[in-house]
C-alpha cells in the first residue's frame, strides 16, 4: 500500500525571474535567471544534478517537444531532461517529476524549471486552441473569461448569492491581491487598486471586469530538490520539505453528465482531500498557514476556498469579506500577489506559487513576510471548469 511522500523530499533551493513584459529577454534568459538564483540558494554545482524536468506550454521555444531547450540554455551536464506539459498546471507537473524522482531513490538531487514567453505569441491572452469536433460542447462560451463567468453564475444560483454581493466579494479578492503584489519586486502589476476602481472597470464577461482577470506575462521559476538527509549533510538549516503532492484529472464527467452543477471544481476537491490525507492534515482551516491558489480570475479564487475545504460550502463570500484571506487574516492567500499580479506564464506559474511558500517558510519574504508560518499550500489549475486538471502541493517546515 502506498505510504505517500511526506517529509521524504526537501527543497534545496528555489529561484524566480522577474515576471512581466520581458521584451529584454528570451525564454532562455528567463530560465537562466531563475536557475542561477536556485543554484546559488542550493549551494551546489551543476555536476551534482542527477536529472531535470522542464515545463513549457507553447512550441515557440526550441523545436518539437524535447528537453534540449533547457539543457542547452543552462549547459546542463548531459543529464536526463524530461519535458512535461499539463495545461496551466505544467509547472506543478515538472515539480512533481523532480520530487518523485528523489522520493523513489532514482535521483539524489533533481531540478525542475518552468518558463513561458506569452508576450511573444501575439495573443491578448492564452494561446487559442483549435475548435475540434466536441470543443463547442465543452466550451460553449468560446473564451476563458466566458467559461469562468459561467462558474460565477452557477455559484450564485446554487448558494443564493446576490449579484451585488458576489461582485463585491470578488472585487475584494482583487483589491487584496494587488495590495500584496505592490510589495513584491518580482510581480508584473504592482499598483494598489481600490474597490471602486475594480467595480467600475470595463466589463470582460459578466460579472468579471478588467481587474478580475489575471494579466499576460513572461516569466520562469526553478526548484532544486533532494532528500532531507542530504540537505542536513550540506549544512542546511530551516529545511522545508514536501508534505504532499496530488494531481487529479477530469474524466469528462463535468462536461458530459448533469451530476455536476458547474459551481465548483470537481478535481480540486479530489486532489485536496488526497493531499490532506498524505500530509496528515485533518482540519485545513486551522492547520494551513497560507495558500497560493490559481486565481486566473477572481471568482476562481473565491470558489477554490471551498474546494480546498478551508471555507465551508457557500461560506467563501463571508470569509472573503471578513478578511479571512487578507495578509493579516487567518489564512493569507496570494501573499505575493498571485496570478492576478504576476500574470500566468503557463509553464512557470505552479513553480512560482511554491517559490513564495518556500520564501515565507524560511522567513525570507521581505515586506510580505508572515509571522511564523508552518504549512503552505499551492493549488494549480489547468483547463476550464468543465474539463480540467488540478494539482495541490503542501510544503512545510521539516517535521511539522
Amino acid at each position: 500500500m502506498a505510504a505517500g511522500i511526506k517529509d521524504k523530499v526537501a527543497i534545496l533551493g528555489m529561484g524566480c525571474s522577474k515576471f512581466g513584459e520581458r521584451w529584454d529577454a528570451g525564454p532562455e534568459d528567463l530560465m537562466v535567471e531563475a536557475y542561477l538564483e536556485a543554484m546559488q540558494d542550493a549551494g551546489i554545482e551543476p555536476t551534482q544534478l542527477d536529472a531535470a524536468w522542464f515545463s513549457t506550454h507553447i512550441d515557440e521555444i526550441g523545436t518539437g517537444k524535447g528537453g534540449t531547450p533547457l539543457s542547452v540554455a543552462l549547459r546542463l551536464p548531459n543529464i536526463a531532461v524530461t519535458r512535461v506539459e499539463n495545461f496551466c498546471a505544467s509547472g506543478s507537473e515538472a515539480f512533481r517529476g523532480a520530487v518523485y524522482a528523489v522520493a523513489s531513490g532514482a535521483a539524489d538531487i533533481a531540478l525542475a524549471v518552468g518558463v513561458e514567453k506569452l508576450k511573444d505569441t501575439g495573443y491578448g491572452g492564452l494561446p487559442v486552441g483549435n475548435m475540434g469536433t466536441l470543443n463547442p460542447q465543452w466550451s460553449p462560451s468560446g473564451s476563458a473569461p466566458g467559461n469562468f463567468a459561467q462558474l460565477a453564475s452557477a455559484y450564485r444560483a446554487k448558494h443564493g448569492v446576490s449579484r451585488e454581493d458576489l461582485k463585491r466579494a470578488i472585487a475584494h479578492v482583487s483589491v487584496k491581491s494587488h495590495a500584496n503584489g505592490a510589495k513584491n519586486p518580482k510581480a508584473h502589476l504592482r499598483n494598489v487598486v481600490t474597490e471602486e476602481q475594480v467595480l467600475n472597470a470595463p466589463m470582460i464577461a459578466e460579472p468579471l471586469g478588467l481587474f478580475d482577470c489575471c494579466g499576460v506575462s513572461d516569466g520562469a521559476a526553478a526548484v532544486i530538490v533532494t532528500t532531507p538527509e542530504i540537505a542536513k549533510a550540506m549544512g542546511k538549516k530551516d529545511i522545508v520539505t514536501v508534505k504532499a503532492m496530488q494531481l487529479s484529472v477530469s474524466n469528462g464527467l463535468e462536461s458530459q453528465h448533469n451530476s455536476w452543477d458547474g459551481s465548483y471544481f470537481h478535481t480540486a476537491r479530489i486532489a485536496a482531500k488526497k493531499a490532506y490525507k498524505e500530509a496528515g492534515i485533518d482540519n485545513p482551516r486551522d492547520e494551513v498557514s497560507m495558500i497560493e491558489v490559481h486565481d486566473c480570475f477572481s471568482i476562481t479564487e473565491l470558489v477554490t476556498m471551498e474546494d480546498l475545504f478551508i471555507s465551508p460550502e457557500g461560506g467563501a463570500v463571508k470569509d472573503v469579506m471578513d478578511g479571512f484571506y487578507d495578509a493579516d487574516g487567518k489564512v493569507p492567500c496570494q501573499i505575493d500577489g498571485g496570478l492576478k499580479c504576476f500574470g500566468h506564464p503557463i509553464g512557470a506559474s505552479g513553480l512560482r506559487m511554491a517559490y513564495e511558500m518556500y520564501l515565507q517558510l524560511q522567513g525570507r519574504a521581505g515586506d510580505r513576510q508572515l509571522a511564523n508560518p508552518k504549512i503552505g499550500l499551492t493549488h494549480n489549475l489547468g483547463g476550464a471548469p468543465s474539463q480540467n486538471v488540478c494539482s495541490v502541493t503542501i510544503i512545510g517546515a521539516h517535521g511539522a
